[in-house]
């Protein structure tokens, strides 16, 4: 691409096959240690094929100053396709999400799903197949809840259409204090009775009976909330209305798949949802909507390398705050239909960010914002109200030159002319994000550990960037 000339949105997809391990087949019950099909072993495979982090190193070698500049697609959305996964517990028949990603946490939660009842399987065609073939299941297994958050959006399927529920409280990236109280406040509307046992929500439910609900909180509405509710209100007698309801496009593509189910939803995308109660859910296909952390990351990237980049695949209608605060920063985007381009040639302009639900800027951005206005003219200032506590990244990025105070819990960061390398260690998905953005702008070598958290929202972001130019190497 023309660095001289203004973007150029490319209208070719990237060729070659999908960027995912497919033909797997996940076992209702034991460990999960199969093999792609013949001919489509995965690149880099060796032996039985787990999960992404298996595949991955302890850490990546990253050689920065790269401008990064090319074409590159964005990968499915794993925030939608998780709740989807475990909205195949509703149906009454198979349920096939196409465009699913490959990461560790869809394995993760085709483990959970399998141990109750679910048949999981990755096709070649990269696609999830899924179908409730046992029904007598209502425990989810506390290693899968605890390691990953939302795995708890089995507990409204499972109460919707087993009656029963047995649910640990989840886990999953360590930002801040994360509770469940909408989700059960939620379900308690509906007629669940609920209790706390040993870590685990104990909930029973005859028959789940329409309410008014409201899942506003104190920091907005609940995404996995709102997801959650929503599951078990589709089977629920009557009328059901969900105020301050999430209206992220993962809660939004959620809805069309219950919807093409059989599910009668009204207000997709709003703040307040009607849901009339359908006796039963049958099969669909549904292909999974863009992963818009995943696009924005990339774009971020060019932006933090003045590099050239066109990100196919992704929705700009997703992207709107996010493209607007480029724009702000100084930099030069185009949008199409699915892509969006970015073109950087100086550093950005200072900003003040704050992240808020959807149609805010999103938290989990707010990492990789942050290592990109280190090198701002100017001083900029960042303050996450999802979650306060999301700043576990602020002393890696300090190694690496960023100048950043916290101001009570927001960020001050005094712009630099340039970072330089050094070893850093990645405290979560988001995190490890920002520190290989930063890295591939600093002078000499940067070394992120704890790399393996990228496998849980990026699917193989290391070839992506790789292709864009980026030099860096698992260790």
């Amino acid at each position: 691409m023309d660095r001289a000339a203004s973007i150029r949105l490319l209208e070719r997809p990237l060729a070659g096959p999908p960027e995912a391990a497919r033909g797997i087949e996940f076992p209702l019950s034991g460990p999960l240690s199969v093999r792609p099909p013949r001919g489509r072993r995965h690149e880099g495979a060796a032996g039985p094929l787990n999960s992404p982090s298996q595949r991955t190193s302890a850490h990546w070698e990253i050689q920065g100053g790269i401008p990064l500049e090319g074409v590159v697609r964005a990968g499915g959305s794993k925030n939608a396709t998780l709740p989807m996964m475990a909205a195949s517990i509703l149906a009454q028949g198979p349920l096939r999400l196409e465009g699913a990603p490959w990461l560790d946490d869809v394995a993760t939660m085709a483990r959970l799903l399998g141990e109750l009842g679910v048949s999981v399987r990755a096709t070649a065609c990269g696609a999830l197949d899924l179908e409730a073939v046992d029904r007598g299941a209502v425990e989810a297994g506390g290693q899968w809840v605890r390691r990953m958050r939302a795995s708890f959006c089995v507990l409204g399927p499972l109460l919707a259409s087993r009656r029963r529920a047995i649910v640990p409280l989840p886990g999953g990236c360590n930002i801040g204090p994360r509770p469940v109280d909408l989700h059960l406040k939620g379900l308690a509307a509906l007629g669940a009775q609920l209790r706390i046992e040993q870590g685990r929500v104990v909930a029973r439910a005859e028959r789940l009976t329409g309410a008014t609900v409201n899942l506003w909180g104190p920091r907005g509405p609940t995404v996995t909330g709102t997801a959650n509710v929503l599951s078990a209100a589709v089977l629920a007698r009557g009328v059901t209305v969900i105020r301050g309801a999430a209206s992220e496009p993962e809660v939004v593509d959620l809805g069309r798949l219950l919807v093409k189910m059989g599910a009668r939803i009204e207000g997709l995308g709003t703040r307040t949802l009607r849901v009339t109660g359908v006796p039963a859910l049958v099969g669909a296909a549904h292909r999974v909507i863009p992963d818009r952390i995943e696009a924005a990351t990339l774009l971020l990237a060019a932006a933090i390398t003045r590099g050239s980049v066109t990100v196919n695949d992704a929705r700009p209608e997703h992207l709107e705050v996010v493209i607007r605060a480029l724009r702000q920063a100084g930099f030069e985007v185009e949008t199409a239909a699915r892509q969006v381009g970015l073109r950087a040639t100086r550093r950005p302009h200072a900003l003040r960010l704050v992240a808020k639900p959807y149609p805010g800027l999103p938290s989990d951005l707010q990492a990789q914002w942050m290592a990109l206005l280190s090198l701002a003219r100017g001083r900029s200032r960042v303050q996450d109200r999802v979650f306060p506590a999301r700043l576990m990244h602020v002393d890696q990025l300090r190694r690496l030159g960023a100048r950043i105070t916290l101001d009570g819990q927001a960020a001050v960061i005094r712009g630099v002319t340039a970072l330089s390398g050094a070893t850093v260690t990645a405290s979560d998905l988001r995190a490890s994000a920002a520190l290989v953005l930063a890295g591939l702008a600093a002078s000499g070598t940067t070394v992120v550990e704890g790399i393996g958290h990228l496998d849980r929202g990026y699917e193989n972001l290391d070839r992506k960037l790789r292709r864009l130019g980026a030099r860096l190497s698992p260790g």
